[in-house]
């Protein structure tokens, strides 16, 4: 949709999804004349804006045009994304098992595949909307799709969530890819097709410490940003950045459009095996190793603000960066907090080279808050 409106140049779009929770959590997302969702001052002019408005009833808005072939043209700006090499990922003949979680990528994503030379097997993209299984695609979700590619003797297993904006791979093994991996590998893929000086990317605060490996090694610049796509692209336009996205599988390349794109991420990411030339877990073996461990803190008892405090004069030598709650950076780990709007708690992030030391980092820093008194 973000595409559409940007291609179109329309005044802008609305998009209907839950994104990948269940349906009922059915919400609008809009999108500005850029082709950019929303942020938050936009947000709060265009309610205010709606509050006015005179429109009461459905019925008053019509639709003007329909453009049906808009997957065509979808595709045909992916495959022409100047770091693609179709013919060369048509020769590698992948086996790829695609699961759309019967949502919107049912159609658009095997279309796209094909088109690239994949054999293709399809589970659950029937396009109806009733998701086959729990739509967000976590390993605990993707079992039936695991066991899929070993079944298939597939190449490589194709998720995306029920809007198709968040990429997650299986291994020829049937074993996560690792969704943190999804946008390194699509990072490096675009930066070391481009001209050194033009080597720039972002990635926001919760994103693995891998993107700044692989950013450093191709001699380009990474920038971070707060949690949130709109964020991103924010940061993305301010530094010319060429690729970019989150840690959640979120691939966004601006050469198509400043959004979040499973198809973009397929096509580099793919074309990136097509250079490697071994299989998907051989590749997996290629990237800096981490290690990321996500808990909740409730704060019902005690002031966020004085944990930030107390945890910044803690550790006050190391770096800090204060623009999406906390984040402190150690030589080979990070911790990241971050204040829930919805709940009383806080998001705690740690990683590490191994999960043994993500583990200790975060029991160092639950006991450091332990310490603070109750208020």
């Amino acid at each position: 949709i973000t595409l559409a409106v940007e291609a179109l140049k329309a005044n802008g779009g609305i998009s209907i999804t839950a994104s990948h929770n269940p349906q009922v959590w059915n919400g609008m997302k809009f999108i500005n004349s850029n082709g950019i969702f929303l942020d938050a001052a936009e947000n709060k002019k265009f309610l205010k804006h709606v509050k006015k408005s005179k429109i009461k009833n459905p019925e008053h808005v019509k639709q003007i045009e329909y453009y049906p072939g808009f997957d065509d043209y979808h595709i045909s700006r992916v495959l022409n994304i100047s770091s693609v090499n179709v013919s060369k990922i048509r020769r590698r003949k992948f086996r790829a098992v695609v699961d759309c979680v019967n949502a919107s990528g049912s159609f658009i994503v095997p279309k796209l595949l094909e088109k690239l030379g994949c054999d293709v097997i399809e589970v659950d993209c029937d396009g109806t909307g009733v998701f086959g299984r729990l739509p967000e695609p976590v390993p605990e979700n993707l079992k039936k799709t695991s066991l899929a590619v070993k079944k298939h003797k597939a190449d490589i297993g194709i998720v995306v969530d029920p809007d198709a904006d968040r990429l997650v791979l299986i291994t020829e093994k049937g074993e996560p890819f690792i969704e943190e991996n999804t946008v390194v590998t699509a990072i490096r893929h675009v930066l070391k097709n481009a001209p050194k000086n033009k080597r720039t990317a972002v990635v926001n605060l919760s994103t693995t410490r891998a993107a700044d490996d692989v950013v450093k090694e191709l001699g380009g610049k990474l920038y971070k940003s707060p949690v949130g796509e709109i964020n991103v692209i924010k940061k993305m336009k301010r530094y010319k950045a060429i690729a970019g996205g989150e840690g959640s599988g979120g691939v966004i390349v601006p050469e198509v459009h400043y959004g979040r794109d499973s198809l973009v991420g397929i096509a580099v990411i793919l074309n990136e095996l097509a250079d490697f030339g071994g299989s998907v877990s051989e590749y997996r073996k290629t990237l800096p190793e981490y290690h990321i461990l996500k808990t909740k803190y409730e704060i019902k008892s005690v002031n966020p603000e004085k944990i930030f405090a107390y945890i910044k004069k803690k550790y006050k030598g190391y770096p800090i960066n204060e623009e999406d709650g906390l984040r402190i950076d150690f030589e080979s780990s990070w911790v990241n907090f971050r204040k829930s709007n919805t709940e009383p708690i806080m998001r705690i992030i740690t990683e590490a080279k191994s999960v043994k030391e993500a583990k200790a980092l975060q029991s160092e820093i639950l006991n450091e808050i332990s310490k603070l008194p109750k208020s």
